[in-house]
């Protein structure tokens, strides 16, 4: 062989070297730093998201301006929202539908938890029945609810506190 065959072949191989290293430095910082959380707008942080203001007297039927009138009740019990009433996220809504919220640190979970004692996929809540349950995942620090851990899928009443790391859920009407 000449010799720039042997000096491509070298140039080629270190290239190669530095880029495993590079891959290896790569895959130790995401072990040492977790996933990068990516921090969400509120609805009233989010100046796109804010409803439009109502024209003047849309609160009274007669079309009188002044305070709106209190919504009427609903006559059903089931819960409408998810609350984060305790942890980084305190103050986070999420609205309940048929769907399964999921929980946990990463990215492509429903709720995305900042916090180091929650796993990545740590639990779900989930509609059956016309019933919400909660589930742990197999989390390492476990799930509470109501201060009891959670084994198996687990019936949630509206105003019951689930506790997934450090932060407190609560499902509301």
């Amino acid at each position: 062989m000449s010799e720039l065959t042997i000096t491509l072949l070298r140039l080629g191989y270190l290239v190669l070297l530095w880029l495993f290293v590079l891959a290896a430095i790569g895959v130790l910082r995401r072990d040492l730093y977790g996933t990068r959380i990516v921090r969400r707008l509120r609805r009233e942080q989010n100046p796109l998201a804010a409803p439009a203001a109502a024209p003047p007297g849309a609160g009274q039927p007669d079309g009188r301006q002044g305070e709106p009138r209190p919504p009427i009740p609903r006559r059903d019990a089931s819960p409408r929202r998810l609350v984060v009433t305790e942890g980084p996220l305190r103050g986070t809504t999420l609205p309940l539908a048929t769907s399964a919220i999921l929980i946990g640190r990463a990215p492509s979970c429903t709720l995305v938890l900042d916090d180091d004692y929650s796993s990545s996929r740590h639990a779900r809540v989930y509609p059956e029945a016309g019933q919400w349950f909660v589930e742990d995942l197999g989390s390492t620090n476990g799930t509470f609810v109501d201060r009891r851990r959670v084994d198996a899928p687990t019936p949630v009443r509206p105003g019951s506190q689930i506790r997934v790391g450090q932060s407190t859920l609560e499902l509301q009407r």
